[in-house]
């Protein structure tokens, strides 16, 4: 049974901090940083839940998990019952428990928040989805609908996509999804390193939607091996959450240096291939001593922190504004800096040099101050006239975003696009075609995971909508 404490007493709880590896033996390893909480850690933590009844904490969250019911039931030890809630409203409780921005959304929303720390919703979400994981026979089964005889087709296995598939399984419709790659996954597989995200996490959670009768077909490229038309010829719906895969260019000189990366080709050679972690890596990848990093959000953290674990002894974030402008969540800069990681603040590129055979030596920099804000509320960096400097280095890796990939769009010309290239879709996903929805990054373009799986939920309601109306 929960404790029965008052809420005084429940804010006067302090905050448990997570368990992680020690900072220096973890920035040679690519296991798992956070540790993970104890049950006592965990139900510890669950007591500071005052249970409102307003629910804040809900309004923040993109998948509208029932945070207050989960927590209470974790409180009060009851496992099982914390499960049901969790997993009832989210297909990949594991995965958002590690990669979500709870900081600026649920946690953001708690009114522990006014006057101190929020309750940890994120990490109590990782400890009951673990335990589901590890106690599938104690776990209550989603409940059987009947077939519909509908189908519906999902482009990409990532988080809209697998968060679409379940929700519309659960409502009896035959669902197959259709990965590009050779894995399942998508960004969670290919763009969030192993020490953030294990693969083995996300291997379980797919397996549970396979379970539940989600059929996936690997190595499917729509617009090569597909067509949308042919999709939508063979199936009633079709959803597409291909992501946004293709780089931003940084448009300077010397970007198709050798020793030069982009963001997802970096974290995807080493993330999906292995590469630079075992000897027998059939893909290769430079293991520079002085890596630059240009950018500062969650991608950015992945490169420099993966840099410094394939052996980097300089591993260096370039941003042309401050630490306090950073993106990338509090954590994730945090641990960055434990694990040795150079801030080179207020600094933009210029350029990459070259030696004589073509490798890149160093960065060009021009120093930067702040100077007013613009439109995103952040404050213009200016160039500091005359500071420009060379900075050494012999990798560099471009993670300034990405764009949507037009392979899909191109071989279908009928689908508004935007002048980004992002597919148009309204507030529940539908695009200009009957029958076609869309959601997360290939309408947003580089987002978290979690938006990306918000999209996939309102889409599948919309769809459900949809197949009862036609």
């Amino acid at each position: 049974m929960r404790p029965e404490l008052s809420a005084k007493e429940r804010m006067q709880i302090k905050r448990v901090v997570m368990p992680a590896q020690d900072a220096a033996e973890r920035s040679r390893n690519f296991k798992e940083v956070n540790l993970g909480l104890t049950l006592e850690q965990a139900q510890r933590e669950a007591q500071r839940c005052l249970d409102c009844k307003h629910k804040p904490c809900v309004a923040g969250c993109p998948v509208q998990v029932s945070i207050p019911e989960f927590v209470t039931a974790l409180a009060a030890g009851d496992l099982p019952k914390a499960a049901k809630y969790l997993k009832g409203d989210n297909a990949l409780p594991a995965v958002c428990g590690r990669v979500c921005p709870q900081e600026e959304q649920c946690e953001a929303k708690c009114v522990h928040a006014a006057k101190g720390e929020p309750v940890a919703i994120g990490n109590l979400e990782r400890f009951v989805a673990d335990w589901a994981l590890a106690n599938v026979d104690k776990v209550e089964k989603p409940e059987v609908v009947a077939e519909t005889g509908k189908k519906v087709a999902i482009i990409g296995c990532g988080p809209a996509g697998l968060t679409a598939a379940g929700e519309l399984r659960k409502l009896g419709h035959g669902v197959t999804i259709f990965e590009a790659l050779h894995d399942t996954g998508g960004v969670l597989r290919y763009g969030i390193p192993e020490f953030r995200l294990p693969k083995s996490i996300i291997d379980i959670e797919v397996e549970q939607l396979v379970e539940q009768g989600v059929e996936i077909e690997c190595n499917v490229i729509i617009g090569k091996t597909l067509t949308l038309k042919q999709l939508k010829e063979q199936f009633d719906v079709v959803f597409i959450g291909n992501g946004a895969g293709l780089p931003m260019m940084l448009n300077i000189p010397g970007e198709n240096l050798k020793g030069v990366y982009a963001a997802n080709e970096y974290l995807t050679r080493v993330n999906l291939m292995g590469a630079g972690q075992s000897q027998n890596s059939a893909t290769p990848i430079i293991q520079g001593k002085k890596v630059a990093v240009i950018g500062a959000g969650n991608t950015a953290m992945d490169c420099v922190r993966t840099a410094r674990r394939l052996g980097a002894e300089r591993a260096m974030i370039v941003y042309r504004r401050s630490e306090a402008e950073m993106p990338a969540r509090l954590e994730e800069i945090q641990h960055a800096k434990e694990e040795g990681v150079e801030l080179v603040l207020l600094t933009s590129p210029l350029g990459i040099k070259a030696e004589e055979n073509g490798w890149c030596s160093a960065l060009s920099c021009q120093k930067m101050a702040l100077g007013e804000p613009d439109d995103s509320g952040r404050r213009r960096p200016v160039p500091l006239e005359g500071e420009v400097y060379d900075l050494a280095v012999d990798v560099v890796v471009n993670a300034l975003g990405t764009q949507a990939n037009p392979i899909l769009t191109s071989a279908a010309p009928e689908l508004e696009l935007n002048r980004w290239g992002n597919i148009v879709a309204d507030e529940t996903g539908a695009t200009n075609l009957p029958g076609v929805f869309a959601g997360g990054d290939i309408i947003r373009g580089g987002a978290t995971v979690i938006l990306a799986m918000g999209d996939g939920k309102r889409a599948a309601a919309a769809i459900d909508d949809y197949l009862a109306a036609n």
